[in-house]
C-alpha cells in the first residue's frame, strides 16, 4: 500500500509542470488508478487551451468549464490508452480550427462521455462539434491555407509560361532538310503527318496534294521535283520554318 503510493505522487510530481505552463498557475492533477491508468484532471481551470505534453498513458482526461475554443491539431494523437474524456462546458468556435477536433470526435464518440458542443458561430450554435458536416467546411483551405495556395499557384504560372515560351521557340526554329540520291525514293506518304487530326483531315481532302498518291508521284515527278512539295508539305503542316539549302 505505501509502495503504490509513493508510485502516485512520483507520477504527480513528474507531469505536474509541464501540465501547469498554461494554466496560469492551477496545474492539471493527475492521479493513478487502479489497477492500472492515469487521470488528467483538467476542468474548471479556466483554460483557454489544453497544455500540450500530456502523458501517453493517461486513461481518463477531464477538461471540461474551461474557456476552450479548439483543440490544437495533433494534441490528442499520442493519447491511444484513452478510455473517457469530457470536453463539455466549453464553448467551442466551430470554425476552420474545429476541424481536427470533430475528425478525433467521429473516430472516438465511444469515450467522450458528453459530447461537446458549438458556441459560435451563430448559424451552428448549440450544434454538436461531431455532428458538423464536410460542407460546413468547404470554404476551408488544405495543406496549409491560403499560403500553400499562392505557392502552388505561382508554380502553375511559371510552368504555363515556360510552355508558352517554348512553344513560340519551337515555331521561330528553322529546320534544315538535306535529300541526297539515296533519299530519291521516298514516298510521299511517309511525309504526311500522324496526328490524328492531320489524319481526319486528309482523308476528307478530295484534291490537291492531300489525295496524290505515292504510286502517282512516282510516275509524274522526277526524283528531285518532290523537293518543292516536301518543303511546303514540312511548312504547312507542321508550321516550321524550312530553310532548303
Amino acid at each position: 500500500m505505501l509502495w503504490d503510493l509513493s508510485v502516485a505522487v512520483f507520477l504527480v510530481f513528474l507531469v505536474w509542470a509541464p501540465l501547469g505552463a498554461r494554466a496560469a498557475g492551477r496545474p492539471c492533477l493527475c492521479s493513478a488508478l487502479a489497477p492500472s491508468g492515469l487521470r488528467v484532471n483538467c476542468s474548471s481551470l479556466n483554460l483557454v487551451e489544453l497544455p500540450r505534453g500530456l502523458p501517453s498513458d493517461a486513461t481518463e482526461l477531464h477538461a471540461r468549464d474551461n474557456r476552450l475554443t479548439s483543440v490544437s491539431p495533433g494534441l490528442f494523437d499520442g493519447l491511444v490508452g484513452l478510455k473517457k474524456v469530457t470536453l463539455s462546458g466549453n464553448p467551442f468556435h466551430c470554425d476552420c480550427g474545429i476541424q481536427y477536433l470533430r475528425s478525433w470526435l467521429l473516430k472516438n464518440r465511444d469515450v467522450v462521455a458528453a459530447e461537446p458542443t458549438c458556441a459560435g458561430p451563430s448559424a451552428v450554435a448549440r450544434r454538436a462539434v461531431a455532428d458538423l458536416g464536410d460542407d460546413h467546411f468547404s470554404s476551408c483551405g488544405g495543406c496549409g491555407g491560403g499560403a500553400y495556395d499562392a505557392v502552388v499557384g505561382g508554380m502553375l504560372c511559371c510552368l504555363i509560361g515556360l510552355l508558352l515560351w517554348s512553344v513560340r521557340l519551337a515555331k521561330r526554329s528553322a529546320v534544315t532538310l538535306h535529300i541526297h540520291e539515296g533519299h530519291s525514293g521516298l514516298e510521299a506518304d511517309c511525309l504526311r503527318s500522324r496526328r490524328p487530326k492531320h489524319r481526319r483531315r486528309s482523308a476528307r481532302s478530295e484534291v490537291g496534294w492531300e489525295s496524290v498518291t505515292c504510286r502517282d508521284v512516282e510516275k509524274t515527278l522526277g526524283d528531285m521535283e518532290i523537293l518543292p512539295q516536301v518543303l511546303d508539305t514540312l511548312h504547312k503542316k507542321h508550321g516550321g520554318k524550312i530553310k532548303a539549302v
